[in-house]
């Protein structure tokens, strides 16, 4: 009998152990990216974004918050703190993931640095390197963590176009974004994660081969400034739009069963968008914003002239067409610096506002346009360097990229429906047909002379007036404002577009 017994327990923990032992895990990912400005509006902002972090975590459960990237700059503070007060206030609810924008480069290598080493926050780069090859200090590449026995690998990517969208400086060295990915993912696997989370900074067509790959579960991008969710049944891909307006919430529950001595993980996505104008703001973080804009208030909120003309600083408008801010702004650099031209790129006027007839300027305003804290310079150019410059200004008008030139002392036309390079079609400086072989002075900003947004062909230009002796860019226009007391910008045909 007691044989018996015996040989009826072992059958029966054999017959268990061959069973499946499952187990549900519930997590939600939240994502933002692109934030960068304290200033009041109907949605967004850091103080709406850290209250849905806090609530959010408040619920309990396994919450994984994500920010892929821009958070020092641009914003009309950081071109006076360069980011500080950006790192103080996502301190207040730092994210789980941080992997840094193009514009954590704004300011140069040392600034980005700086702002990393107060971040209170994992920080994730796996294709950023020092020129030696090393990973930079606080910076990992990838991590495995155990939420409730799921295994989830994260990895985390730069803007590997990051030396051309900004200042980077020679010592940072950035890896393909999708390549590198792929293989720490590999490498996330053999370690044995379930799931591969990529958080990165990345424009579309890159966050799509992420998509398309089959080799991530969950990619949570930014860079784009929109706002999308896609779900192929396999991959998640999203984006948070731009300044918190919204923030992603991804719900997955995950089954994890083990068979044999084999291990089974499914999973479902569900998803909600908060739309923060809904959002009471954090009382600790307003406190914090509130105490900044009365710092400023007082040197900012100053009038310098006023606009006979109206001003329109939309980023379809800046990025697409001669704009009347644009003519402003590049004809305030060539009086400053008494160049026979200048080219500024549209991308560089973030302000995205409207200016009626009759409105008075402020400093507020001009910083608010031009955040970056570029220099103004001046080089010696020939006529095949404008034409070449030209036509990488020219050269993506269909994704409306920051590249497309504003003027001032020149006059061209382009036909859009030839190939990128081949477009320019006439050139004029002072009235006169462009000589190719002349020389010519060029007011422009350090960010493309540097060659920045692609404007390579500046590199080989003769400084006249460098960077370290140039002023802000902001400086010059307020400082051609006060002078002229009254503007009256206009589109005047000084780009002829064909389409």
């Amino acid at each position: 009998m007691r044989l018996n017994l015996l040989m009826a327990a072992l059958i029966c923990a054999a017959t268990l152990d061959t069973q499946a032992r499952a187990e549900s895990v519930n997590l939600t990912f939240l994502l933002t990216n692109d934030i960068y400005n304290v200033e009041d509006t109907d949605r967004g902002g850091f103080a709406r974004l850290n209250a849905v972090v806090k609530a959010e975590r408040a619920k309990g459960g396994n919450v994984i918050y994500a920010h892929a990237g821009d958070l020092i700059s641009p914003s009309l503070l950081s071109g006076l703190d360069h980011g500080e007060h950006t790192i103080v206030l996502t301190n207040i609810a730092p994210p789980d993931i941080f992997t840094p924008g193009n514009h954590e480069f704004d300011f140069g290598e040392q600034i980005f640095r700086a702002r990393m080493s107060e971040a209170k926050f994992p920080l994730f780069a796996a294709n950023l390197r020092t020129r030696d090859g090393q990973p930079l200090p606080g910076f990992k590449d990838t991590e495995i963590r155990d939420i409730g026995g799921l295994k989830v690998g994260f990895v985390g990517l730069t803007e590997d176009d990051s030396p051309a969208l900004s200042s980077p400086g020679e010592n940072l060295i950035f890896a393909p974004t999708f390549e590198t990915a792929v293989a720490r993912a590999k490498d996330l696997r053999s370690l044995g994660a379930d799931m591969i989370v990529a958080v990165l900074h990345a424009e579309r067509a890159i966050d799509l081969k992420f998509y398309d790959s089959g080799v991530f579960d969950l990619v949570l991008s930014g860079h784009d400034h929109d706002l999308i969710l896609l779900f192929n049944g396999r991959t998640v891909l999203a984006e948070s739009m731009t300044e918190a307006n919204y923030v992603t919430a991804i719900d997955v529950k995950a089954d994890v069963s083990e068979k044999d001595g084999k291990r089974r993980v499914t999973w479902w996505p569900d998803f909600r968008v908060i739309d923060t104008a809904a959002v009471t703001p954090d009382p600790e973080t307003q406190t914090r914003i509130d105490a900044y804009r009365k710092e400023l208030d007082a040197d900012l909120n100053v009038a310098i002239g006023t606009t006979t003309e109206p001003l329109d600083s939309r980023k379809a408008i800046l990025r697409t067409q001669e704009a009347a801010i644009g003519n402003l702004i590049a004809d305030a650099l060539r009086a400053q610096t008494g160049a026979d031209a200048a080219i500024i790129n549209g991308g560089g006027i973030r302000g995205n506002k409207q200016y009626p007839a009759g409105a008075q300027l402020s400093r507020r305003d001009i910083l608010t346009e031009l955040p970056f804290g570029n220099r103004t310079v001046k080089l010696a150019v020939t006529g095949d360097m404008i034409r070449a410059a030209l036509e990488n200004g020219v050269s993506d008008v269909a994704n409306a990229a920051g590249r497309f030139p504003q003027v001032s002392g020149l006059s061209f036309t382009a036909d859009l429906t030839k190939p990128p390079g081949q477009r320019i079609d006439t050139i004029t400086i002072g009235g006169k047909p462009l000589d190719p072989a002349a020389t010519y002075s060029l007011a422009t900003n350090d960010y493309m002379a540097a060659g920045g947004d692609g404007y390579v062909a500046l590199e080989a230009g003769q400084p006249l007036l460098g960077a370290r002796d140039g002023k802000l860019m902001a400086n010059d226009v307020m400082a051609y404002i006060t002078a002229q007391k009254t503007v009256a910008p206009k589109v005047d045909g000084r780009i002829g577009l064909r389409m």
